[in-house]
């Protein structure tokens, strides 16, 4: 039976191999089902420890682990942050002393593609929590381990559900004094630039007279990029810029907030990359 089990499984294993070695496509969507696979199995495991340490849903639940081989550490943080070893991924980070602020505040950061869960549990402070589009709560584990954590879901088609979620989340956050961590850009975007920002953050942040803190990743391109089949081993660069304060400013200051906003961190985001200046959606030039 043994014997057989190796005549049949090792020249499947190497044509496999093989395969992979000589199909780029089939060899990125093999290492992006893998990572999603991973994501479905840590959440998995790590939900019946985050209801048994905390009972539901928290905000602690993204920053504490209780796992019997490792007990009272942190649970979804140190959970994903292993992720990169196993894909090689280095994360440089400067600028965590901005999170040192007195009461919540708004982060807000680029979105460049389903690796972004790795690079925010490596700077993700203490109580915070995520705005997500609904449609992740439906993705099996991985929605049950993100509702779990507390992160706080919109429907995006819905203008007057947004805006209703948007208002019971500031005051949420001045009753719990919890941070609110959003992606102003509304979607993933991995052209080598930022898209326009959405209002929505700004209105919070103004709403609530809270600081509003930039954390800039550095492109993914050199190392992931779906249209050249490309997912290798990289290294991140990682900035928390200063606090903007918004006290005294009133909804007529969106719009200047968000375009200040916007221009620091695009600034930030081509010299992390290693990239010149360029119009959304056209090829960016390298920096010599």
């Amino acid at each position: 039976m043994e014997s057989g089990w190796l005549l049949w499984g090792l020249p499947l294993a190497l044509l496999l191999a093989l395969l992979l070695e000589l199909s780029p496509r089939l060899k990125f969507r093999a290492k992006v089902a893998s990572y999603c696979a991973l994501c479905l199995l840590a959440s998995t495991l790590t939900a019946p420890v985050c209801l048994l340490c905390h009972g539901g849903r928290t905000v602690h639940n993204m920053r504490q682990m209780c796992l019997i081989l490792c007990p009272a550490h942190r649970i979804i943080k140190n959970v994903v942050r292993s992720f990169k070893y196993l894909y090689g991924l280095r994360f440089d980070v400067k600028g965590l002393e901005h999170f040192e602020v007195e009461g919540p505040c708004v982060i807000v950061s680029n979105h460049q593609s389903v690796l972004d869960m790795m690079g925010l549990m490596e700077v993700l402070p203490d109580r915070c929590v995520q705005i997500g589009k609904r449609e992740l709560l439906y993705f099996g584990s991985v929605g049950l381990i993100m509702y779990l954590g507390g992160v706080i879901f919109i429907n995006r088609k819905s203008t007057s559900n947004a805006k209703s979620v948007m208002s019971g989340v500031g005051q949420a956050m001045t009753k719990d004094n919890v941070k609110v961590w959003i992606y102003p850009e509304g979607t993933r975007n991995g052209n080598g630039d930022l898209l326009p920002f959405k209002k929505g953050a700004f209105h919070l942040a103004i709403q609530t007279q809270v600081p509003v803190i930039p954390v800039v990743y550095s492109s993914f391109n050199t190392f992931y990029n779906p249209e050249k089949n490309l997912f290798t081993s990289g290294r991140i660069q990682v900035e928390v810029l200063p606090p903007i304060p918004t006290c005294g400013l009133t909804a007529t200051d969106v719009t200047d907030l968000s375009d200040r906003c916007y221009t620091a961190m695009r600034e930030t985001f081509f010299r992390l990359s290693g990239t010149t200046g360029r119009v959304n959606g056209s090829t960016p030039g390298f920096a010599q």
